[in-house]
This record gives structure tokens, sequence and C-alpha cells, in this order.
């Protein structure tokens, strides 16, 4: 019978499935909902020290739905990290922990480029109780005047310097969320698993703008008549989100064996979640998703993985995970192959074809036959 759990850096949970950092983990109310349904582990909003700078707009996000269906297939954000004071998230992550010791919650953090800030930061929250961290490195708007976010993530030494200054002091797992924003996603992982990371999170959500009304001929989503550019995520960033996560699982595969990978980007179903497995993540997050369906997704996600795992007679996610990996090669490559193919072919086919009547086979005499008609 195939089972969901799993260890990853140590973390031991009942399945893979994670809530990602944004409003399905704003606070100790909607954390407990996600662990009583039965998620693998939350990853909080983000957090930061000074919860003042933070000031959001509403409306805040923007959808793109399907023509055909009015599906939801595209959303965009451009709400900011937590607004909610630092002191009253360590009260909550007390709280949390004492509630479910034995769930995986995990301290989704944020600060500006200063070393005692993040060593800060990180001693409280590990005061705290959380199981792990995930550095916000990625965040595609809000704050970037602060060297906040993606302003850090996307230049890899100041990446670097950061995560080291973090390894100094964490005792408990660290993942780096990376920056879809960046030309190769390669630069920023290897910088973060050099610092000592034990693990990376990609991808964050893409920069973009959603889409311009055409009776108001204001761009979405609309604030007082104008608007910024936000996060995109859901469905449609998900074949960019693979790409990124094959490219990054390669990286770990080839040059840090045993760091681990959370794949993140329009999952929102377990057979979603099984491609990701197979391009060599640990675990799957969700965030956009769980905004569109509920908490208990995670019943039918699931309910989906294992019967995807009963259908392969795989038994663990580790006897699948990264297995699609050895398919990825160069366009070269594909040249090679293909002409090697139809010459196989080719000179399978002049096997049968007769030249002279020696060669006529009475084993192979139908198709010896066939080689030599039309119609």
């Amino acid at each position: 019978m195939p089972t969901l759990e799993t260890t990853v850096d140590g973390l031991t949970l009942p399945n893979p499935f994670i809530i990602g950092s944004g409003p399905p983990g704003t606070n100790a109310n909607v954390i407990g909902k996600a662990f009583d349904e039965g998620w693998g582990a939350v990853i909080c909003k983000t957090v930061s020290l000074d919860a003042e700078k933070v000031v959001n707009v509403q409306p805040r996000y923007a959808r793109l739905r399907s023509r055909d269906t009015g599906e939801i297939i595209g959303w965009e954000n451009i709400e900011l990290i937590s607004d909610r004071s630092f002191d009253t998230w360590i009260d909550e992550f007390k709280e949390i922990k004492d509630k479910y010791p034995d769930r995986i919650l995990i301290a989704s953090i944020m600060e500006e480029y200063r070393q005692e800030a993040w060593h800060e930061i990180v001693e409280r929250c590990e005061a705290a109780g959380v199981d792990a961290f995930e550095l916000n490195m990625s965040c595609p708007h809000g704050l970037p005047e602060r060297r906040m976010g993606a302003a850090m993530g996307e230049n890899p030494d100041i990446l670097e310097e950061v995560c080291g200054w973090v390894m100094k002091v964490a005792t408990k797992p660290v993942w780096a969320k990376m920056t879809p924003n960046v030309t190769h996603i390669e630069d920023p992982t290897r910088a973060s698993l050099r610092a000592g990371c034990q693990g990376i999170s990609a991808i964050n959500t893409i920069r973009s703008v959603l889409g311009v009304d055409l009776e108001t001929l204001r761009p979405e989503p609309t604030v007082e008549g104008y608007t910024t550019p936000g996060g995109y995520s859901c469905q449609a960033i998900m074949p960019i989100a693979l790409r990124m996560c094959m490219e990054i699982a390669t990286v770990i595969r080839d040059e840090f064996p045993g760091r681990s990978l959370s794949g993140i980007g329009g999952i929102e179903t377990g057979k979603d979640a099984a491609q990701f497995l197979l391009l060599g993540c640990d675990t799957v997050q969700v965030c956009t998703g769980v905004m569109k369906m509920g908490y208990r997704c995670v019943h039918s996600m699931q309910e989906e993985l294992l019967a995807f795992m009963e259908q392969h007679k795989f038994e663990t996610l580790e006897d699948f995970k990264g297995h699609s990996l050895q398919f990825f090669t160069t366009h070269s490559d594909l040249v090679r192959r293909q002409a090697e193919a139809r010459a196989a072919k080719k000179a399978e086919h002049d096997k049968k074809v007769i030249q002279k009547d020696t060669d006529w086979d009475g084993d192979d005499f139908v198709d010896q036959t066939d080689a030599l008609s039309r119609g």
C-alpha cells in the first residue's frame, strides 16, 4: 500500500502537500484549519520585524478567466507581506505549536539588508518553536526600496551573503525561495546552496500586468484608478514553474546532492503534484489553489497522488522523485537520436525488401510480400 509520508531535511510530514506562504497562512486560526484538514505542513504568510511599513490596498487581486468556461486560470496579486506585528506572530507561533506539536510549522521571513535584523528574526522565531524557515527572497512587488524580496533575491552575490547570515544562527532547516524573474534560475539557486541552505523553494510569482479593462481603460487591479505590476500565479504559470524546478533539481542532483526542493506554481490537483515530484521536488506548495477551492482541496489531491502511485506501483515518494529528469537533453542530441531511430527503422524495412528470389523466407513470407506492395 503506497504512503505519502515523507521526511525532508529531518522534518517528517504526513504528506508532501504544504500551504504556501500567503493568505492561506495569514494567522493562527487559518493555520489551524489547514492542519485540521490534513495539510502536510504550513508556511505562514511572510513576517518581518517591523509590520508598520506594510500597508495593503483594496482591491489587491485580479483574475484571468478562460474565455470558454469562465474558470480562473490566472491570478495577479499586489498584496504585501503580513501587516500583523511581529510580537503577535511570536505569540501565535507558540500557540500553534502548543496545539499541534507534531505538525510542521515553517516561518516565512523577510528582512532588510542588515545582518542584525536577520539574526534577530531567526533567533526569535526559533525560540517560539517554529520547525523550519523559508527565506522570502522573491516577492516581485512591494518594499523594493528597502532591498527586500526579489530586489535581494535577483542578485546572487547579495543572496549568498544574506543566506550566509541566516545560516550562522539558524539551527532549524532553511529553504530559500527563488524569484522566477531572472534569466537563469540556477544562479540564485547555487548562491543559496553555497551559503549552506538545506533547500530551495520555487517558484514565487511572476511579475506581471494581468490586463486592462476595455471599458474604463484602466489596468487591473485598479486602486483609485491606478495600479502597479504584481505577482502572477495559478494554473497558467505551471509550465514555467515545472521548467524552473527541473533546472533547479538538475543543479541539486549534479552539484549539491542531498539538498531539497519544494515545488510551487499552479498546483491544484494530485496529478499536478506528481509532475513536480517526477521533476525532482520533495514537496509541493499550494497557495492560490486554496484561495480558489478552500482548505479541503488537500483531500482530493492526496487521493489523486495515491492513485497515481498505485497505477505505477510506487510505494513511496522517493520511488519516483526525479524519475523524469533523465529524459531531458539538448536539442542537438534530439536531432541525433531521431536520425538514429529513422536509420534503424529504414534498415529494418530494407531487410524485408526482396532483392532476389533467394531472399524469400517462408517464415516472413507475408511481411516480405507487404514490403513489396502498395495499397
